[in-house]
């Protein structure tokens, strides 16, 4: 990723889906699968679908700054977690507001750590959940190594992203961040 507008995500296993790829520039995100060799944009209508079957939208995995800006924040709470403060935070969309979930709850550590995302429908009925875990340094930061998100209408479905190792301030071409890469990544 290169801030919040820019990101490549290559998919290296398992190897039924090695090569896959999804490159996010601005708002525009493009999908790529090296079996049919085709790249597909990815429209609007369709950001809301479920990242290569997971339970993680494409809007999610573009990591915007939406909910800062199309949400209003009241702290509804606190709590504790390993002698630490928690804060909890109701995002509630603004009026007219282009957004998927009626609700979310954001669980932040006083580290600013999110340990954990609630996310509702527009009855205000929880649809799932993102917990993150393992908090450690990783590239300088704390970081939470293991985020698993789960649907609550199945608890045995979810989703486990695992970061192997994180780096900031990277030095990245302004050629990674293309289509043409997207397709025919460097070795």
């Amino acid at each position: 990723t290169r801030g919040q507008d820019e990101s490549l995500i290559k998919i290296l296993s398992p190897a039924k889906d090695k090569g896959n790829g999804t490159l996010k520039k601005g708002r525009e995100m493009w999908i790529y699968n090296p079996k049919i060799n085709r790249t597909t944009r990815i429209p609007p209508s369709m950001m809301s679908q479920g990242w290569q079957g997971s339970d993680i939208s494409y809007n999610e995995l573009s990591k915007n700054d939406d909910e800062l800006k199309l949400y209003t924040h009241k702290m509804i709470g606190t709590d504790t977690n390993d002698g630490k403060k928690v804060h909890v935070v109701e995002c509630v969309p603004k009026k007219g507001a282009p957004v998927v979930w009626g609700m979310i709850k954001i669980h932040i550590r006083e580290d600013n750590i999110i340990l954990k995302s609630e996310f509702f429908d527009e009855e205000f009925q929880l649809v799932k959940t993102a917990d993150a875990s393992q908090i450690q340094m990783m590239g300088g930061k704390l970081l939470p190594k293991v985020t698993k998100v789960t649907e609550a209408s199945n608890l045995e479905k979810y989703t486990l992203l695992e970061n192997q190792t994180v780096e900031y301030n990277a030095e990245v071409s302004d050629r990674l961040f293309t289509i043409y890469n997207l397709q025919n990544p460097r070795r």
